[in-house]
């Protein structure tokens, strides 16, 4: 038996890491987390330099392809979750590159995707989005100052997109109504992905 993975999407300040953090120690499974921190282009690529956001995009795009296309720890069933979703890479390259740095993305996108184990289970965080702007506010990151309305607006409209097209089970949730920080509002999520997987 093959391992399961469960990814978690959203736009940024929906919960997902919150959520991930919860869910692997409920599962129990592998905590899977997107590689922000070590992305030597990630804060330059959004405050200013045009020139990152090619290779910003494509480190995020193989860090992904690397930890999701090898089996978790243990294999033989054992479930991840991880923080994002292989799908939003392609939605943040299509926000944010255009002309040859989107064809290139793309290309290389193309080759590395299959390698990816799809998700047997996608979760889908959401919140409107002046609360997305002041919980992004409040968390104080310099790259994600650049965030605006209309940026979160289209993000969003595309996961809805991404969440219409799918083919394994999801599960959807309103951050703004469900407060994935609290064991027992999270229970039901728990719940939701147990019966899935």
């Amino acid at each position: 038996m093959s391992w399961r993975l469960v990814s978690i999407v959203g736009p940024p300040a929906s919960g997902k890491t919150t959520l991930a953090e919860g869910l692997a120690e409920e599962l129990p499974a592998t905590l899977v987390r997107e590689d922000y921190a070590g992305n030597p282009f990630l804060a330059e690529s959004y405050v200013g330099s045009r020139r990152a956001r090619l290779p910003g995009q494509l480190y995020f795009l193989l860090s992904r392809v690397k930890q999701l296309s090898r089996p978790a720890p243990g294999d033989g069933g054992v479930a991840a979750v991880s923080d994002y979703g292989f799908c939003q890479d392609a939605i943040y390259a299509h926000l944010r590159l255009d002309g040859p740095d989107l064809d290139i993305y793309k290309v290389v996108a193309e080759r590395v995707g299959s390698l990816v184990h799809p998700p047997d289970v996608m979760i889908f965080l959401d919140a409107p989005t002046p609360v997305l702007l002041e919980r992004i506010a409040g968390r104080g990151r310099r790259y994600e100052a650049a965030m605006t309305a209309s940026f979160l607006d289209e993000m969003r409209r595309r996961y809805s997109e991404v969440r219409a097209g799918l083919i394994c089970p999801a599960v959807s949730i309103d951050t703004q109504a469900v407060d994935v920080r609290d064991q027992r509002q999270r229970a039901g999520v728990v719940q939701a992905v147990r019966e899935r997987l």
